[in-house]
């Protein structure tokens, strides 16, 4: 880590002479229990102080560039009416002559407006008012009562506009919101469109703390103690100077208090802003770990003679982390692999606009499979998708840009770097870094301006000490392309960074760790296969790797009717794939077997994935079918040669057919599958993992039969009540024996009956141009989804499948209320 960096304002007066070698834990914005909605106490007062509404109910919205509507006496009475978050590109159609191309899944860009109208008090007159919006895509402009008050085009960026001036106090005020992704394309993946997620208003004090000001810091965390720094930014914008002062006090994962402190009162003048500062000590710290959500809390009062004036909750977590050169990555003295996958911010049918439960069912799947990091690629994320993190214990690699000032589509960021990137970078650390499952930044991927060495060392010099100046704590890395080619390890550029990170060409990195010793490594993205991970389970430096990608993903499309890219260990609605059993083998300490049949040699890894390859394919190439499969039905049901692999990190598997076994085979030292070659009888081929004879896992496929019905699973039975809150109902094609036909594609109708919707159905078809809305969707490989959420407080929900000649499948999910 480095020794100095440079700090200014609050960091300087609360972290000067703090010991910086070692990194810490750092707050989050959500607490353990609840959605990260009530966490933020969003719709509801904090205090007297502090007032925190939603926005998310009750917006009108139109599709089009429409002139003057942001004026108050505009007439929208015949917009839509809606809900934020809200993704309209989603709800398609996708089109091949869509502007957005195969880059933006085939759907729609364009422009589209918001209005809304809240109320304000007359009390509240001397009070001050803020706008929060946690993302607005793109290139968004924001009215009050037909005043501009802020432009911002990067659409992965919180914004947050004071529009106190402009507020009617004792009247209805009107917020217009207008969002454009007209020019394409502009993102080499689907970016979706609108007000995305969640929005609210913020009442607070004259006397206020500025929003993002307040940092919580851990920077030494020893067996038997923890030091916690909180810094925070007092604003005084009344009529007078004002004597204020911070009061801290910390409350374990219990509840309890474990500490209380409070700053001397300083005098802040009229206008002022002036940094306070607290510090105290948590006697033998439970800390936050992989898979360890661990969390405390942070409440933080600005006050004036004992009266508080303002104050935020602000769990965060204890922990210490180090990149070590020869040791790769620690946390906690442990050393862990950091074993990642690159995740790009949409949730498939949903869009954009993504349901925190959504996230939460990926994540769980993710984690099932050995897991432990996320990878951002390549944009800040969505503040709610952190709190689950944090509370989860899956740590982040906190991604900013995929480019700089050079460009890899006509209308992307590469327009706004120079005039928006510092303060997009700023106000997005300051809103992270209370996160404690961010690990580490990236100042970009991919970056095309590295060919220009001076040009790119200069930005890049730029963008970490921008990092280092509003979070000292974290280190820096990017993920470098052909970095041999731009002689990065050479020039200067890569030494820039406090921890070297490249994409792909794992051999390249190592070289560069031993050209340099002291050289921290990791792999920002990585490819499936077996060499890959052997790279990094063998080398002892590798900090970890991120595999490109966990879920399939909208966008980055070759060619018509595919909109999604099939890099993933889930398919688009969260169901593991089959090279995910293999990753699990790999990765997960849980005993697991799994075995698939393959039809045709595994395809050769490709040395050097990514966006320069061909859009389309040549003329003469086919989309090639699957090689291998989940399933003991093969298309010819005669006697014949099977090849069959089983994924496994028991120390023996035995494979049996018809209880007949076909022998045991040890596990290998390379980590490649164990093989067998199998004469086909339709059956039950079954693979039983052991250790010193003793069954540890087992894994069955039986042959199908005929379709006789549908069975429904869904992946909770009970939800709750925000808009966050949704289940995903599975629907399998079965035969009387309920073994799932895996090539059954039967339209299947959901319905629903009781206090509930479906906002969308989906069946993991990459090449599938239907629209994700309605209630049909056929069956693909045996099986398609919905996801429905519920719209009363209570009560249960029915849902069923319906299609010809099957027997109807139904199941049940219960609302738990509020």
């Amino acid at each position: 880590m480095r020794a100095i960096f440079r700090l200014t304002g609050a960091l300087l007066s609360t972290l000067l002479g703090t010991f910086v070698g070692v990194l810490l834990c750092v707050g989050c914005a959500a607490d353990q229990a609840g959605t990260s909605s009530e966490v933020r106490e969003v719709g509801s007062a904090a205090s007297e102080s502090r007032v925190i509404t939603s926005l998310d109910p009750q917006w009108r919205f139109a599709l089009g560039d429409l002139k003057g509507a942001e004026a108050p006496a505009f007439d929208d009475s015949q917009w839509r009416k809606l809900d934020v978050p809200h993704d309209w590109s989603i709800e398609g159609p996708f089109d091949q002559n869509n502007p957005t191309r195969g880059a933006g899944a085939f759907l729609p860009g364009g422009v589209g407006w918001y209005r809304k109208t809240f109320d304000l008090p007359a009390s509240n007159n001397g009070r001050r008012v803020f706008l929060e919006f946690d993302g607005i895509m793109a290139n968004s402009d924001v009215w009050v009562n037909g005043q501009h008050v802020g432009h911002r085009p990067f659409g992965y960026v919180s914004l947050r506009y004071d529009v106190t001036k402009h507020a009617k106090f004792g009247g209805t005020n009107l917020v217009a919101v207008r969002a454009d992704n007209s020019n394409q394309p502009a993102s080499r993946w689907y970016t979706g469109a609108g007000i995305y997620r969640h929005a609210r208003l913020v009442t607070t004090d004259a006397v206020h703390l500025v929003g993002d000001g307040t940092y919580v810091a851990t920077p030494h965390v020893l067996p038997g103690q923890a030091t916690v720094l909180v810094s925070a930014e007092a604003k005084n914008d009344s009529a007078k100077a004002r004597q204020l002062s911070l009061h801290v006090e910390l409350f374990g994962p219990d509840g309890k208090s474990v500490g209380t402190s409070e700053s001397p009162a300083q005098s802040v003048a009229a206008g002022a802003m002036m940094p306070l500062s607290a510090q105290l000590w948590v006697e033998n710290p439970r800390r936050w770990h992989v898979g360890r959500g661990i969390l405390y809390r942070a409440a933080v009062s600005l006050r004036e003679a004992g009266v508080t004036r303002d104050e935020e909750s602000i769990p965060f977590g204890i922990r210490e982390l180090r990149f070590e050169p020869e040791l790769g990555f620690l946390i906690n003295v442990e050393n862990v692999k950091i074993k990642g996958v690159c995740l790009h911010h949409d949730g498939g049918a949903v869009g954009a606009a993504v349901p925190l439960g959504i996230w939460e069912w990926r994540l769980k799947q993710l984690q099932s499979l050995g897991v432990n990091a996320i990878r951002t690629a390549h944009n800040p994320p969505d503040p709610q998708f952190l709190d689950l993190c944090d509370r989860m214990g899956l740590m982040v690699m906190d991604e900013m840009f995929d480019c700089w000032t050079v460009g890899k589509n006509r209308y992307d960021y590469h327009q706004y770097f120079n005039e928006w990137s510092k303060q997009d970078l700023r106000d997005t650390v300051r809103r992270d870094r209370n996160h404690p499952s961010v690990i580490i930044y990236s100042a970009g991927n991919e970056i095309h301006d590295t060919p220009r060495a001076e040009l790119a060392k200069g930005i890049l010099k730029g963008l970490v000490d921008e990092f280092h100046e509003h979070d000292p704590y974290r280190l820096v890395t990017q993920a470098l392309f052909r970095p041999n080619v731009s002689h990065d390890y050479h020039n200067g550029l890569a030494d820039l960074l406090d921890v070297v990170g490249q994409n792909y060409r794992e051999r390249e990195l190592q070289d560069a760790a031993t050209q340099k010793p002291t050289r921290r490594i990791l792999g920002t993205e990585n490819q499936h296969n077996r060499q890959v991970w052997l790279a990094l389970r063998d080398d002892p430096r590798m900090a970890g790797q991120f595999l490109w990608s966990g879920i399939d993903y909208l966008g980055e499309s070759r060619n018509w009717p595919g909109n999604t890219s099939g890099s993933g260990l889930l398919d688009r609605t969260g169901a593991l794939k089959m090279q995910a059993f293999e990753r699990r083998s790999w990765w997960s300490a849980q005993p697991m077997v799994h075995a698939i049949r393959r039809v045709a040699p595994a395809p050769p890894p490709t040395t050097d994935p990514g966006y320069e390859a061909p859009a389309t394919p040549a003329p003469t190439q086919r989309r090639q079918g699957p090689s291998a499969f989940s399933d003991w039905t093969p298309t010819n049901l005669e006697t014949h040669d099977e090849m069959v692999e089983v994924y496994s990190n028991c120390p023996s598997v035995e494979l049996f057919l018809n209880d007949r076994s076909l022998g045991a085979l040890s596990l290998p030292a390379d980590a490649s599958a164990r093989s067998w070659k199998v004469s086909f009888a339709p059956g039950v081929l079954r693979a039983v993992g052991s250790k010193d004879g003793t069954e540890q896992a087992r894994y069955e496929m039986r042959t199908a039969g005929t379709a006789t019905g549908i069975r429904l699973k869904p992946n909770q039975p009970a939800i709750g009540t925000t808009w966050d809150d949704v289940a995903i109902i599975e629907a399998e094609i079965i035969d009387e024996n309920g073994v799932k036909l895996p090539r059954a594609n039967h339209p299947v109708y959901f319905e629903i009956d009781g206090p509930g919707q479906i906002i969308a159905v989906d069946n993991a078809d990459n090449r599938s141009s239907q629209s994700f809305g309605g209630n049909l969707r056929p069956a693909h490989q045996g099986r398609c989804v919905a996801i429905i959420r519920a719209t009363a407080d209570g009560g249960t929900i029915t849902i069923r499948a319906l299609a010809a000649g099957l027997k109807v499948g139904e199941t049940t999910v219960q609302i738990t209320g509020k």
